[in-house]
């Protein structure tokens, strides 16, 4: 299966550095700096809020061109929870977006699942998946841990 061509970016090396990148690359409406963020792999995969599920750097690519069609993403990760492991990463972003509203705009909140692994190329994103939050705020819940004695 052939592999969508990216253009050469100089990525930096951790899990939270890439996840940056990804932000700022939606942020910016840039389409090639969002895919330098993407592992090479065939099965990569994104959701967004709502749809279906894109597999592959084409599809993802093209969903993303859409989106910026319309101008840059304003989302600002936040509350972000993380597993490490030596060769990959899962990051629980809770994300603010600002979205245009019938009274200009207003903040929606997203919850994301970003995963990472390290290859040849370090680390890079194998998964994008987000699913709409509350429009009151952002609500968390937390287990309590109880110790026994």
């Amino acid at each position: 299966m052939s592999r969508a061509v990216r253009p050469p970016h100089a990525l930096l090396g951790s899990p939270d550095d890439i996840e940056r990148q990804f932000y700022e690359a939606l942020q910016g409406g840039d389409i090639d700096k969002l895919m330098a963020v993407w592992s090479d792999d065939d099965d990569i995969f994104c959701v967004h809020p709502g749809g279906p599920r894109l597999v592959g750097a084409a599809a993802i690519r093209a969903s993303f061109e859409t989106i910026f069609a319309n101008g840059a993403v304003s989302a600002q990760p936040e509350k972000v929870r993380r597993v490490l492991s030596h060769s990959s990463a899962v990051h629980n972003v809770l994300e603010q977006v600002q979205v245009m509203g019938a009274d200009g705009p207003q903040a929606a909140w997203v919850i994301a699942t970003n995963v990472y692994l390290k290859g040849e190329r370090g680390w890079r994103m194998v998964c994008h998946h987000a699913s709409p939050g509350t429009s009151r705020g952002v609500q968390e819940l937390v287990e309590s841990v109880s110790v026994l004695h």
